[in-house]
């Protein structure tokens, strides 16, 4: 994607969307004459919604979004129905007045897709915001949050001539703009409210109200859907993953103990199970939160999580409810307090300055391995004796990848920089706008990475400097390192959404998780595996992108799934290393751990290595599950381990980057 204020974009006529063969709006088009595309917002099922600068105001750049209806029904009466809806969604936002809705600008379309143009909201949604920290939500702005959002119910409610049901609120429906203000956004599905009329179920699971489900959606539904957002936001507890209209079962103190009673009552209350045990509307709701007051609503004391360790999740509460696993393994119980003891002895050990949690590669006898002590680090595999040193101006958290005699390596000073592997010199150096973690991935004589600043990157290296083909701008932070196969592009960013592009940079589908993807997809045959903190693993179709199969954990999968032969390999936060059929998603066997697995296996042999955050380096029998042998490092390894000439190579937390006997 070029510079989006760069005026030498091609324009395309007010029919421009329908010149595109996928339909998909490319940055740079016109729509209107008036309204040219910078970038994708987001996908959903019937269009997508994106961003754009308003013409109108050629020194100002004044940025809307534009929200796509793609009418795909076959049947003509539901086709028209279909377009009714989206013209009643205009029409509701063309009505309303508050500071925490979006405004309307402008609707058309044309032939089978219609544009809605509204006010572009910058900011995250609580979604996002949950998935950004690992530690509880300060209370107190979660209350706060809840007295915007009544606040706007309340409006909505009570809205003339006829009062307005959302009929979807979630945390992926309130956006927090940079004001730090409550935006509502996505009315799709919003209705004016017709007493004791059924409808078709429109919500979403974990959130809707029971009465939901039977097609009845009144103001207290979207009090019972405002009780199961509050519910998930002070818990950390996503209802989707839970048995439905089970909240009394999971008393929010229970999870935080920093909710004051008083708070935690409110949101039961709104969560009762009979539309008239709930509050009487929004309005008594927010008096009733207001009330509370700010004096016991601090946030939980948790220490801060160091800048090193920001990509590391926690192992995620269990469901109530788990089938019992096919086969299990489990690592030796040690005494309370005792020092685990390791099995093997290092080859060789090389202490560093910090935490090691990029993943070693090996080329011409030399190992390469970023740190967070800022440098790149060249060691002798012989000895571990070093070679050279490469310091970058930020911690590396992004593992090396080797070509034509050069170091790729991206580092949090928002640089990715190429290095002489012999010498260990600077050939180029290419700056982003965020944080890289990924990987750099090199084919068809491109260079492929994602920036936290959203963009993923396609580079033309050359012998001192690099050229950019194209970036795509995704709008999320990418932590997904791409692969590429068959001249598609595959990689997953922080809003949960797992992409495919071919290698010219054109978007040919998307896929959404429920939550952030940081695991690296693996491609195999037909299919693309890929980890979500969403707890599920999933097999996507490499050309369609629909799930042949998905496989649930108890916790985010961070680990990068790997196949070798029949099985797919891969770690979770739950504490378990799994084993699963690669064809069907069946479960072949596990081995738990006990702490988070967010290192990726490496297969070698009849061996399965993989790290673990209670510090060790596991070594399994990769048919069985069967321990074979574990090292004990001094800190969590979140590194992933690499084999090269029968020796595994590992970083750890601990500042060390060890080789072992494999």
């Amino acid at each position: 994607m070029s510079d989006p204020n760069d005026t030498r974009h091609i324009e395309s006529d007010s029919a421009g969307p329908l010149a595109v063969p996928d339909g998909t709006l490319q940055p740079g088009q016109v729509l209107q004459s008036r309204y040219r595309i910078l970038g994708i917002v987001g996908m959903g099922g019937m269009g997508a919604v994106y961003q754009a600068r308003d013409l109108h105001f050629p020194t100002v750049p004044r940025l809307v979004a534009v929200k796509e209806m793609i009418n795909m029904a076959q049947d003509q009466q539901f086709r028209e129905q279909t377009m009714k809806n989206f013209e009643r969604e205009a029409e509701i936002l063309a009505t309303l007045n508050h500071p925490a809705i979006p405004q309307i600008y402008d609707f058309f379309s044309f032939g089978d897709r219609a544009y809605l143009i509204m006010e572009f909201i910058q900011g995250k949604d609580l979604e996002a915001i949950l998935n950004s920290t690992e530690s509880f939500l300060p209370v107190e702005q979660v209350r706060q949050w809840a007295i915007e959002i009544c606040d706007v119910l309340a409006y909505l409610h009570n809205h003339e001539p006829e009062p307005i049901v959302f009929r979807d609120m979630k945390p992926s429906n309130v956006m927090i703009d940079h004001h730090k203000r409550v935006r509502l956004i996505d009315f799709g599905i919003a209705k004016t409210f017709q007493m004791g009329q059924p409808g078709t179920m429109i919500g979403t699971d974990g959130y809707a109200a029971p009465e939901q489900y039977k097609g009845l959606a009144s103001p207290a539904a979207d009090i019972y859907a405002l009780g199961a957002t509050l519910h998930h936001l002070l818990t950390r507890r996503d209802p989707r993953l839970e048995p439905p209209f089970s909240f009394h079962k999971r008393p929010i103190r229970d999870s935080n103990s920093n909710v004051p009673e008083e708070l935690a009552s409110i949101v039961m209350r709104s969560l009762s199970y009979d539309p008239e045990d709930r509050y009487a509307s929004a309005q008594t709701m927010k008096q009733s939160v207001e009330a509370i007051g700010g004096a016991n609503n601090g946030a939980m004391a948790v220490a801060p999580v160091p800048a090193a360790a920001n990509n590391v999740p926690q192992a995620a509460a269990a469901p109530a409810a788990y089938p019992a696993p096919v086969e299990s393994r489990k690592a030796p119980v040690e005494a309370a307090g005792a020092v685990q003891q390791s099995t093997v002895t290092p080859i060789w050990a090389f202490q560093v300055e910090d935490a090691v949690r990029s993943t070693p590669i090996v080329h011409n006898d030399v190992l390469y391995v970023g740190s967070y002590d800022n440098n790149l680090w060249a060691l002798d595999v012989k000895d571990g004796s070093l070679v050279w040193k490469f310091a970058t101006e930020g911690g590396i958290g992004s593992s090396p990848a080797y070509s034509g005699g050069t170091i790729l390596i991206g580092s949090t000073d928002r640089r990715l920089h190429a290095v002489d592997a012999r010498t260990g010199n600077r050939k180029w150096v290419f700056k982003t706008e965020g944080r890289i973690y990924t990987t750099p991935e090199v084919a068809v004589g491109l260079v492929f990475f994602g920036s936290d600043d959203g963009f993923m990157y396609a580079l033309k290296p050359g012998p001192t400097s690099a050229r950019e083909m194209w970036s795509f701008n995704i709008m999320s932070p990418i932590r997904s390192s791409p692969r590429v196969a068959d001249d598609n592009l595959y990689f997953g960013t922080e809003s949960g959404e797992f992409m495919c592009m071919d290698v010219s940079g054109e978007l040919l589908w998307r896929f959404e998780t429920r939550r952030r993807i940081m695991s690296t997809p693996f491609i195999h045959e037909n299919m693309v595996y890929i980890g979500s903190d969403d707890w599920y693993v999933y097999a996507l179709d490499v050309e369609q992108g629909y799930p042949n199969w998905r496989f649930r954990t108890r916790g985010a999968v961070v680990s990068s799934p790997v196949v070798e032969g029949p099985h797919c390999y891969f770690g979770s936060a739950d504490g378990f290393i799994y084993a699963v059929d690669a064809l069907g998603g069946r479960e072949i066997w596990k081995y738990e751990v006990g702490k988070a697995v967010t290192s990726t296996p490496c297969v070698y042999g009849d061996a399965l290595y993989i790290g673990a955050t209670d510090g060790a380096l596991y070594c399994l029998h990769a048919q069985t599950g069967d321990l074979l042998w574990r090292f004990q490092s001094n800190g969590p390894i979140i590194s992933s381990p690499h084999v090269s000439g029968d020796v595994v190579y590992i970083g750890s937390d601990d500042k060390h980057i060890y080789a072992l006997q494999a």
